[in-house]
């Protein structure tokens, strides 16, 4: 059985989704791939712990006091690639961010091969199914671009301001341009 519950924040309405008391989801409306993969019976419960440590470690994050990944007992589906992926976004640090390339570089350096494609990170990281506190929204293109946040771009940004990101460097890609 998977327990839902709704939360409010300041980027609109987020569904957080739990399954034997660990934490496997949490989307923001309108996100691409919204509930993905989940086929199971889903129920409203807004008394299910995880969920609740869930809304309070989203309250202290957009009060800007940092809370920890670990304080969660994480479980997000996925391939091995993906989890390998979403291992490395846990590890970006508050109010910093890193390109796809550094990701893929280190998958690399990981498996022992040369080379990792940048474009097989994006979509692992745009899968990932734990939106804000599995940061992807740290992850940019390598000239800056603000690109491939599921959630949408304006919601991105907001999250990299609120962790006080120099965004300086940073921009909106023009539609059709190329990364």
């Amino acid at each position: 059985m998977i327990y839902t519950t709704h939360y409010r924040s300041p980027i609109g309405d987020i569904l957080i989704a739990s399954k034997n008391d660990k934490l496997i989801g949490l989307w923001i409306e309108n996100q691409k791939y919204y509930l993905a993969g989940l086929k199971e019976e889903i129920t409203e419960n807004d008394n299910i712990e995880i969920l609740n440590k869930t809304k309070n470690w989203l309250d202290r994050y957009f009060l800007n006091e940092r809370p920890e990944i670990n304080e969660l007992e994480l479980e997000p589906a996925g391939s091995d690639f993906r989890k390998s992926v979403w291992k490395i976004l846990c590890k970006i640090p508050y109010g910093k961010v890193i390109t796809y390339n550094d990701i893929a570089k280190e998958i690399a350096r990981e498996k022992g091969i040369e080379t990792m494609s940048a474009q097989a990170v994006g979509g692992a990281v745009s899968h990932n199914p734990i939106s804000i506190i599995i940061p992807c929204h740290r992850v940019v293109g390598s000239n800056g671009s603000l690109t491939g946040y599921a959630g949408g771009i304006e919601k991105k940004i907001k999250l990299l301001e609120l962790e006080d990101v120099d965004m300086s460097n940073l921009f909106i890609p023009k539609k059709g341009t190329a990364l």
